[in-house]
């Protein structure tokens, strides 16, 4: 995701008495991009879309949302620039490398005892998150066995994930993180190095089948045996998170495992009571609950 600059315009466009006409004009928006492109961006989290939108405004030298809006509409490449600034591309691998560690001690032992796996990595965005569990597949035995499923909206990142190449500053982050999760080889086994970037070996991804799929307006995937959605749902209103919760639920099998971000849960929805805590700090929960 591109890094997010204040405004310069914030002040004296959407300034002191102005924020009803900057919910306006944000509303008619969003509103305007779901009927000419399909894409429903109106449940996203309002800070999430102000940032975004102010950022896209500094970055683009317009002044209102307004001006914004018409360019959105008459120009498609001006569309598809934001919705690279609107998807949630944050990522990395073995993010949370205590979240990988417990899928290998506690989940992986589970899903071994199944002659076929699938796995649904919801939101993977550039694919670290994809890799970081094929490799995690491999070094347990189970990767062969394993379908994984990698969805995004974004038509963009997608390609990058199939490609598996990212920038080699940010390999010595991961390969710590790498070694946190319980690693048992070096990250450095599973990519080759060249001209400043790293392309991880197209092995770990002979099961993967990347797809575009939207959360927000789009049905079930597939049935799976784990549902991966981590850092996500943060940047949804309560009303598109209890749909998507919904949605990944109807996705798992009877005794799954859904996996979410550090800073998400199922607490206080109406899914709490379907599901046992497996890990609450690291957010998996295993489907079947108290009153099952």
């Amino acid at each position: 995701m591109p890094s997010e600059k204040k405004h310069t315009n914030d002040e004296s466009v959407y300034g002191a008495g102005n924020s009803d006409i900057f919910d306006l004009e944000l509303n008619l928006l969003f509103q305007a991009v779901q009927h000419k492109y399909g894409y429903d961006f109106r449940n996203y989290s309002k800070a999430h879309l102000k940032r975004r939108i102010l950022y896209r405004l500094q970055a683009s030298e317009i002044h209102t949302i307004s001006e914004l809006q018409h360019k959105v509409l008459w120009e498609k490449n001006f569309y598809r620039i934001l919705l690279q600034d609107l998807s949630i591309n944050v990522t990395e691998m073995f993010r949370d490398p205590l979240f990988y560690k417990a899928l290998r001690e506690k989940i992986l032992p589970v899903l071994s005892t199944w002659a076929h796996i699938k796995v649904w990595i919801a939101g993977c965005a550039t694919g670290e998150e994809v890799y970081s569990l094929a490799i995690l597949l491999k070094e347990e035995n189970l990767l062969n066995r394993t379908r994984i499923y990698a969805t995004d909206f974004n038509k963009k990142v997608l390609d990058i994930a199939r490609q598996g190449i990212y920038k080699k500053q940010d390999i010595e982050q991961y390969a710590t993180h790498y070694t946190d999760s319980g690693g048992k080889n070096k990250l450095s086994d599973y990519y080759t190095a060249r001209y400043g970037s790293v392309m991880f070996d197209q092995s770990l991804a002979k099961n993967v089948v990347f797809a575009d799929h939207n959360l927000v307006t789009d049905g079930v995937f597939a049935e799976v045996n784990m549902a991966i959605c981590r850092n996500v749902l943060i940047y949804f209103n309560k009303t598109l998170q209890n749909k998507v919760l919904h949605l990944l639920d109807a996705s798992l099998s009877g005794s799954g495992f859904l996996c979410l971000g550090t800073k998400e849960s199922i607490r206080f929805t109406d899914m709490e009571d379907k599901y046992t805590v497996i890990e609450d700090k690291y957010k998996i929960f295993k489907k079947g609950g108290k009153n099952d």
